[in-house]
């Protein structure tokens, strides 16, 4: 009975965490959620199953299904990114940095990537993963307002320090990355050129942020669950180059990083794909146009929102400095407690070079669109902030009746779409 009773509380636990969830405003950068139909796909027998290497050149027996899976998965992300080579076998954006990292960096060499207070992923640090790899890492230069790559300074710094990879893409990101500035510099040295969009992947799909292959980034990797709207994974990209060049990045792959590759989720994978098709650029536009209205909301509120004199944002995220009303740790947590969910984070410039408790906050209205909130509703989450920081007033209830207004999940397929198709 024991045994039922401690089965009965981590049920519990799982259905509280929905409950909650659904009566919060998330606006978490790096979260999104599944449509109902891709949902659905991470039930099956792939849980239970290994399939190490390449479709029809396995490891292992029994992979007929997951070898047609994984091929049209394949197949689609390829047509999506407009790219020649790709890797779906990853189960994260850091793994699949890892393998790019490792790959190009395997003598070891100079890299540049943004530093942690410009706006970069902690794998592009010394202590991440690309520690792990370059020999030195150069932090790139930003332009006076902390926010974009000054991309004339980075290409004197490449020719400069004639660095073998140059990572652009950032955990903050507000604003498009130069490519075009510093990839004839690239040429020059012989550097390889990775953008990590993980945070702008739905938006780059959706025509809407940046086009970085086109523009001449050799590779992009990503995450598949924040603006992509899909199941948590990773995957890498590439344009351009031959299959020579691949092979050291498919090697790192697997059986450099990966062996079995978590294929519950690939069917997943492939319906988010599917509904980036067809979803995928209105609503990458109604994330921009959320973002810039939530941003104008909260200056108009008296909020220090960064970047104000640029527009505030050209992607999902909005950043603001809380550091007047008792810095980034102890606002995200009364804003939890509160009902919106939110994260701290460094800024630019700011004096107090804490990650535990910096001067700024990081939004991302990416899952409350797809959920099919629009301006009015970013005006509300404004008012509700205000509400609650500047007038110290509870709002957690008025989070869970605003949540409750949008149940249904948008740009992407139901289980009654599942159901006119079912065998």
């Amino acid at each position: 009975m024991d045994f039922l009773r401690k089965l009965r509380d981590m049920n519990g636990l799982c259905r509280s965490q929905d409950r909650w969830r659904g009566e919060t405003v998330n606006l978490i950068a790096s979260e999104n959620v599944l449509s109902p139909a891709a949902r659905a796909m991470l039930d099956s027998d792939f849980h239970h199953r290994y399939a190490e290497g390449h479709p029809g050149a396995r490891y292992y027996e029994g992979t007929k299904y997951i070898d047609e899976v994984e091929s049209l998965t394949h197949a689609l992300i390829c047509e999506l990114f407009g790219a020649d080579h790709a890797d779906v076998r990853l189960p994260s954006a850091t793994t699949a940095n890892e393998a790019v990292f490792s790959a190009i960096l395997k003598k070891g060499g100079i890299a540049f990537a943004h530093g942690i207070a410009g706006g970069g992923h902690i794998s592009h640090a010394k202590f991440g993963a690309l520690g792990k790899h370059a020999d030195e890492i150069v932090e790139l230069p930003l332009r006076e307002d902390g926010f974009r790559l000054d991309g004339e300074a980075a290409a004197e710094m490449i020719r400069s320090k004639r660095p073998t990879l140059v990572t652009l893409g950032r955990s903050l990101f507000l604003f498009p990355e130069p490519i075009e500035a510093i990839r004839p510099a690239c040429d020059e040295v012989g550097a390889t050129l990775l953008y990590d969009g993980s945070h702008v992947c739905g938006l780059i799909l959706g025509g809407q942020f940046q086009d970085p292959l086109r523009e001449g980034a050799d590779l992009l990797t990503a995450s598949t669950h924040k603006t992509f709207f899909g199941p948590q994974r990773g995957v890498v990209v590439g344009k351009g180059h031959d299959d020579a060049w691949w092979k050291p990045i498919d090697r790192a792959v697997f059986p450099g990083i990966t062996s079995n590759h978590h294929l519950f989720s690939l069917p997943s994978l492939y319906v988010a794909a599917l509904e980036a098709t067809e979803f995928g650029k209105d609503y990458a536009a109604a994330v921009i146009a959320n973002a810039k209205a939530f941003a104008r909301a909260l200056h108009e509120r008296g909020f220090a929102v960064a970047a104000a004199e640029l527009g505030y944002t050209e992607s999902h995220q909005v950043a603001v400095s809380v550091g007047d009303l008792g810095g980034g740790a102890d606002v995200s947590r009364k804003l939890c407690e509160n009902g919106v969910v939110c994260n701290m984070n460094l800024l630019p410039g700011e004096p107090r070079k804490n990650a535990r408790n910096p001067s700024g906050l990081r939004f991302g209205v990416q899952e409350m669109t797809r959920f099919g909130m629009g301006a009015d509703e970013m005006q509300r989450i404004a008012d509700l902030m205000k509400d609650c920081l500047m007038d110290g007033k509870a709002i957690a209830a008025d989070c869970a009746a605003l949540r409750s207004d949008f149940p249904t999940i948008r740009y992407g397929y139901s289980l009654d779409d599942l159901a006119e198709i079912a065998v």
